[in-house]
């Protein structure tokens, strides 16, 4: 298993959109070439806001949040531009998305300031019931 340092030192060898969408296309056909399941989607999605040329937003990779030295949550990633900060969460499922991740995005963001956001991707959609919970999370 690979360290949090090492997959961010292996995403940061793509240095361009080029990159990003041919490691897309190896997520997407299910074959990411040397990544450990779904690693590659977490790291492809930051390094893609990492990477906009325009916003320069401040970036945290994949990390773990303890409390009291026990793991209470995993955080697939972070991005900061001045006034907005949003949590990510990716899921690189072979099936369609389902309203467990927005429940657990939602119950996230209760924890962190108001006016964070939350984003998930999913490779392959989202269930409907999961789209409709996201847009009454969104009140």
């Amino acid at each position: 298993m690979s360290s949090s340092a090492e997959l961010e030192a292996k995403i940061k060898l793509i240095a361009d959109w080029d990159g990003l969408r041919g490691l897309w296309a190896e997520v997407k056909a299910g074959t990411p070439g040397g990544w450990e399941d779904g690693k590659a989607l977490e790291y492809l999605v930051i390094r893609a806001f990492e990477l906009d040329p325009d916003e320069k937003p401040i970036v945290r990779y994949p990390y773990v949040v303890p409390l009291f030295g026990e793991k209470v949550e995993e955080i697939d990633g972070a991005v900061h531009l001045p006034g907005l900060s949003c949590l990510v969460e990716t899921k690189d499922w072979s099936k369609k998305v389902a309203i467990e991740p927005i429940v657990k995005m939602r119950s996230q963001l209760l924890r962190r300031p108001a006016g964070t956001i939350g984003i998930v991707f999913s490779k392959e959609g989202f269930t409907d019931p999961a789209r409709c919970l996201a847009h009454f999370a969104m009140a």
